[in-house]
């Protein structure tokens, strides 16, 4: 299992979909070279430089944390059951209470869609709350997901950002 990385005051809480493998072997979230997360995060302007996945405990320093919906390592995504999911977005749902960021961003539309019940939900903002958090839904970084490019995950983070930078958060 890998450690969430959390802290006080998260403006998000980025939530992936399980460890793949060299997350597990590593203990950093989206360490496999071939993810675009990080470099997509900096694209879009949430940190100020390329970190590594090591350095993901630098994250909450700038308001930001990650979760998994599933704590199960696996190859891929596709390996999970429905259940799994339907379980890990309960267990997500009471972690996000907890932690109170302003937005869960889950990336992963697929598996958004299962643990939530949400078979038609889009990219970008939802009009649900999960945890007294809004959702936002971006897309899957994983090497495997060729549909999306890293420049356009890059815009779909950069519209969170501007998302957030746009609202009057009263806690």
């Amino acid at each position: 299992m890998i450690d969430d990385v959390l802290g006080p005051s998260l403006d998000v809480l980025f939530c992936g979909i399980n460890p793949g493998l060299m997350s597990e072997a590593t203990g950093h979230h989206f360490a496999r070279p071939g993810n675009r997360f990080w470099p997509a995060l900096h694209l879009s302007g949430f940190t100020p430089r390329l970190l590594a996945p090591a350095e993901q405990h630098l994250l909450p320093s700038y308001g930001l944390g990650i979760t998994n919906i599933v704590a199960r390592p696996s190859a891929k995504a596709s390996e999970l059951t429905r259940q799994e999911l339907i379980e890990g977005g309960r267990t997500l749902a009471a972690k996000v209470a907890g932690a109170a960021p302003k937005v869960l961003a889950v990336l992963g539309i697929s598996a958004y869609r299962t643990a939530f019940a949400r078979p038609k939900a889009r990219i970008g903002p939802q009009d649900e709350v999960v945890g007294g958090a809004r959702v936002w839904v971006l897309p899957n970084p994983s090497g495997l997901n060729a549909h999306w490019t890293l420049a356009t995950i890059a815009d779909e983070m950069a519209r969170l950002r501007g998302y957030l930078a746009t609202k009057s958060w009263v806690q």
